[in-house]
Order: structure tokens, then C-alpha cells, then sequence
């Protein structure tokens, strides 16, 4: 793993590279989604389901498409209790977090006459998307976890999980169970971007949503992004990235673990160290080394460590925490002695992980916070998924005469400023005329 000093002209071309690095989408590639989502709203649910076919699964037919009960309950007998204990954990923090995240209705009275609130009310459906890896033999739990507790949570009507399937047309046991076990509604058996096409614009089975959130690969970005405004969505994924922050007496194996941990993702993640020790920074450096040589993703991870990978050796920890400011990381890890002395300091970070203990593994599956995180610096304006991306909020005014009256000159000076007319004189015909109420 490359070490640079930062800060250097080496070292901030890297980072600049690690900063431009983008979702990695060609022009071809948005042109393709396009087709694929003006035909889900053309043929519906046959578009979804030819797609399917050619793609994942020759077994999946109109009939079957939507999952059925009796598939929920064979999927029951299939996990086994190990699984049951680590869901009913993950859940239930998961739960008790984003409760933690409700805001309520409310009206204030805040002078004579005015009356003014908010109504805090959820959307009434809502679309996860859960990613099939390897042709759905390894179940995603944790995505149809982070999407649909905070949705319930917030209090959504209906809850659509779309996922593709295996090979041979059913979807994974432990995906089900896990469906069922956080209260989704229905289950389709399909993926990429004609998924998110179907949640959107709705088909024959498939019920339009208002919201789609849930990780994916560039077809279900790019296929997010186009519907965006349609319905809404959690964020524009790019690629996973961790940087993280260590001092001296960090254990370098922790560290380059970790490291790995994202780089085995995606070619394009980016996994950085900073740290105020040259020696540290080497001893990481061989440990990453080491430790990919047995990885199962290992061609993955080491093309990952070597374009977008860093160690960045700086000054000291003020400097680190400058740096990784400017990066805005989705992962941050704090490893430095007395690591609370720093967290005020940290501006830009999808979430924060302390100590030598919490590397990030343990928010990605049961800590309690989400892990659909900002990526690709947006950590600079966003947030990760929560509550809040399942509620709208509508605003609440009334006025009594008096207090009408008291504002309207105002009122009608700032319409007038704007060259509105109409507005202003639908201030003045009330002035104009006796009014009660």
C-alpha cells in the first residue's frame, strides 16, 4: 500500500484523484438504463419480467413473480437459529435508534392571532431495493434491514422489496425471513434498473411508491437518479470508502483489516489511513499485504488498494482531521488515544466510528444507526438514511382578522417589490371590505 506525506504535492494529487474518481457511469451506460425504464412504463409488468428472465432467472414467469406465502413459510424452515438470534439483535437496535430519529406534529402560537405548525406525516408507500450478490446466493440481509426498519418506523403504509433471484426462481431463505421478520409487504423477484422503473412508475403487480431507497450497482444508481423527482430517493451512491484517522498505538492488523473491508467492495473504493507515525503507516502497509493474500475477493481488493488506496502520513491529528474534512469519507474510524478530544472537530463523515473497537463492520449490520451513508463527499451536505427520508412535512398558518390586519400593509409592500399584483391585491380586497369571521 502506497505511503504519502501529506501535506505534499504527491499526496494531494492523490487525494484529488480519490476525490474525482466519481460513480464511474458512461454515456452509454445512462443511455441504456433510460431504454430499460422507458419500457418498464411501456409493457409493465411483461418488460420487468423479460428482463428477468434474460438476466437472472429463465424460471420466473407472471405467476410466480410475486412471492408468495407459501414461499415465506418454506423460507422459515430453512434458516437456521444462529441467524434467528443475529436478526432479532439487528432489528430490535436497528429499531431502537430510529425510533430516536420520529419527529412530531406541532403548532406554536407565536403572536396574537397567528396560529402556525407543522404536520410530520410519512409517505404512504415505499420501495428497498436489495442488491443480488453473486446470482442471489449471498443474501444482502442487511440491505432489507437498513431500508424498511426506518420506513415502519416512520410509520409507511406499504413496503415493496424488490430483489432478483437465484438461478433457479426463488429468492434466498434468509432474505425472506428477514422481509418478513421488519414488516414488507410484498416481494418481487427482480433487480437492476427495470426494478427501479417498477417501483416508480408502478405495473400490473407492482404498486407505485413515493419513495426508493437501497444500495445497487451502476444500472440501479443511474436508474435511481433518473427517477428521481418522480418519486423520491436516499442519495446517489458511488463507490464505498473508509478513511481512517490513527495515532501511534494503533494495532496496524486492526487497521489494515479494516482497510480491507471497504477495497473488497468495488475496484473504485477507496480505503485511506492517516496517521502521525511513519511507523505505523509501514506496519499497516505490510499488514494489508499480508492479510489480502487470503482474502476470497482478493483480485477485488487489491485493485481497489492499489488505484485508490493511500496511507498518508501528516504532522499530527489536527492535520488528519483537516484531511479528512475535506474528503467528507462515508466511513470514518477514530483510533487515536482519547479519541472523544477529536469528535467536535469532525465536520464531514457519513458516520463516525470511535475507538479500536468499532471498526466499521459493526455499523454496516447491528449497532443501531443506518448504513446507506453519503458517499463520494456528499458527506459535505448529506446525511445518512433515516426517518426522515419517509416523512414529509406540511406546514400549518392561520391568521385571525386582527392579526391580518396587522400585517397586511407589510405583506403587500414585499408583493409589490416583487411585481406580484395579484398578491398584492389579494391582501387588499380583505382591507377593502368589512370582513368577520
Amino acid at each position: 500500500m502506497q505511503i504519502f506525506r501529506y501535506p505534499s504535492d504527491e499526496g494531494d494529487k492523490r487525494v484529488i484523484q480519490t476525490i474525482e474518481r466519481g460513480l464511474g457511469f458512461s454515456e452509454s451506460d445512462y443511455k441504456n438504463v433510460d431504454s430499460y425504464i422507458q419500457d418498464v412504463r411501456k409493457r409493465g409488468d411483461e418488460a420487468v419480467i423479460d428482463y428477468t428472465r434474460r438476466f437472472d432467472s429463465a424460471k420466473v414467469t407472471y405467476e410466480n413473480f410475486r412471492v408468495s406465502t407459501l414461499e415465506f413459510e418454506s423460507a422459515e424452515k430453512l434458516v437456521d437459529a444462529g441467524f434467528l438470534k443475529a436478526l432479532d439483535r439487528a432489528v430490535d437496535q436497528l429499531e431502537a435508534f430510529h425510533i430516536r430519529q420520529k419527529q412530531n406534529s406541532w403548532i406554536d402560537n407565536p403572536r396574537d392571532g397567528v396560529m402556525v405548525g407543522q404536520l410530520v406525516r410519512a409517505v404512504s408507500a415505499a420501495g428497498i431495493y436489495a442488491p443480488g450478490a453473486k446470482g442471489g446466493k449471498t443474501p444482502l440481509v442487511s440491505s432489507v434491514l437498513m431500508g424498511a426498519v426506518p420506513a415502519r418506523v416512520a410509520g409507511v403504509d406499504s413496503i415493496t422489496l424488490m430483489t432478483p433471484p437465484m438461478e433457479d426462481g426463488t429468492i434466498n431463505p434468509y432474505m425472506l425471513v428477514a422481509a418478513r421478520r421488519v414488516g414488507i409487504d410484498a416481494v418481487f423477484k427482480a433487480g437492476s434498473a427495470w426494478a427501479i422503473a417498477a417501483m416508480a412508475y408502478g405495473t400490473e403487480q407492482i404498486k407505485k411508491v413515493d419513495v426508493i431507497v437501497g444500495p445497487g450497482n451502476i444500472y440501479v444508481t443511474l436508474a435511481k437518479k433518473i427517477v428521481s423527482g418522480t418519486v423520491g430517493i436516499d442519495m446517489i451512491a458511488g463507490p464505498s470508502e473508509i478513511l481512517v484517522i490513527a495515532d501511534k498505538g494503533a494495532n496496524p492488523d486492526f487497521l489494515a483489516a479494516d482497510l480491507l473491508s471497504q477495497a473488497e467492495h468495488d475496484p473504485i473504493a477507496s480505503s485511506i489511513l492517516v496517521t502521525d507515525s511513519q511507523e505505523l503507516a509501514k506496519k499497516v502497509s505490510d499488514a494489508v499485504g499480508r492479510q489480502l493474500e487470503s482474502l476470497p475477493r482478493k483480485e477485488i481488493a487489491a485493485q481497489s488498494i492499489r488505484d485508490f488506496g493511500a496511507i498518508m502520513v501528516v504532522p499530527d491529528i489536527d492535520t488528519a482531521i483537516d484531511l479528512s474534512n475535506r474528503l467528507a469519507p462515508e466511513h470514518l474510524e477514530l483510533v487515536v488515544e482519547e479519541p472523544f478530544q477529536y469528535t467536535g472537530k469532525i465536520r464531514n463523515a457519513g458516520a463516525l466510528f470511535i475507538g479500536p473497537y468499532t471498526p466499521e463492520p459493526v455499523g454496516d449490520y447491528i449497532a443501531g444507526p443506518n448504513h446507506v451513508l453519503p458517499t463520494a463527499g456528499t458527506a459535505r451536505f448529506s446525511s445518512a438514511l433515516s426517518v426522515d427520508v419517509f416523512t414529509k412535512k406540511t406546514s400549518l398558518i392561520n391568521y385571525s382578522k386582527a392579526a391580518f390586519e396587522k400585517e397586511a400593509n407589510d405583506i403587500i409592500t414585499l408583493a409589490e417589490i416583487e411585481g406580484l399584483g395579484a398578491h398584492a391585491n389579494s391582501i387588499k380586497v380583505r382591507m377593502e371590505k368589512s370582513y368577520s369571521k
